[in-house]
């Protein structure tokens, strides 16, 4: 079916099932579906399609924006990043008397204070600032789960990965994705009980899922988050 509402239209599909009322999806691809109790009339589903009008706006724009890909950041005022998962703007000012680079958050925006005013610089000194981000945020949720776990980590590292948020070897080495610092505080604990969790599990088995719900029975929002948002979680 077609729907035009607010000036806009939207495809959907309506699939009527053994259930008592009216649910909906949004794959990746930006396709709507409409699960209905059977016999459910046109115009009730309309109006539940209306009433969700914003939410599903939202979905659909932030499936275009994730075909898209990250887009190329500009290293000037106003530029906006993530951090702990709510984006803010960085303003940016020179000075040549620090002694490094560094980055402060106050709050509303990310200060970024580098001795010379170029984009390496400038990059550099976000990518420094989500490191010490990461690793405080990492090993305090390491001490707040560690009673969870007969087991402590050997070691913990903060790395520049390509392909993992984190990872931990037979010898209970953790290792941690910088850019964890970009997700919001839960989305963190997630990959750390995750992580912390192969320390008595190494593989992905019914057990090692089993622990990881006991100690997150949410945690499958998280991995959600980290899916859809993944994308825009650069410098």
């Amino acid at each position: 079916m077609i729907h035009t509402y607010r000036g806009k239209t939207i495809r959907f599909e309506i699939r009527y099932k053994n259930r008592t009322s009216i649910g909906m999806t949004i794959d990746s691809y930006g396709n709507v579906e409409v699960q209905a109790p059977k016999g459910t009339p046109d115009d009730r589903v309309l109006q539940t399609i209306e009433q969700n009008w914003d939410l599903i706006q939202q979905k659909l724009n932030e499936m275009k924006d994730r075909q898209q890909g990250p887009q190329k950041k500009v290293y000037e005022h106003g530029e906006s990043f993530l951090y702990l998962g709510n984006t803010y703007p960085i303003q940016i000012y020179e000075n040549k008397n620090i002694e490094q680079d560094y980055v402060e958050f106050d709050g509303e925006s990310l200060q970024i204070y580098v001795k010379q005013l170029d984009d390496a610089s400038i990059k550099q000194a976000l990518k420094r600032f989500y490191y010490q981000q990461c690793k405080a945020i990492v090993e305090k949720s390491i001490s707040s789960y560690q009673s969870y776990f007969k087991t402590k980590p050997r070691s913990i590292r903060i790395t520049d990965s390509k392909t993992t948020w984190g990872t931990c070897d037979s010898r209970q080495q953790l290792t941690f994705n910088w850019r964890l610092a970009m997700a919001p505080r839960e989305v963190v604990e997630y990959v750390v009980i995750h992580e912390m969790c192969h320390m008595v599990h190494l593989n992905h088995d019914r057990s090692f899922w089993r622990l990881v719900g006991k100690i997150m029975p949410n945690y499958q929002e998280k991995e959600n988050w980290l899916a859809v948002s993944n994308w825009k979680m650069t410098v």
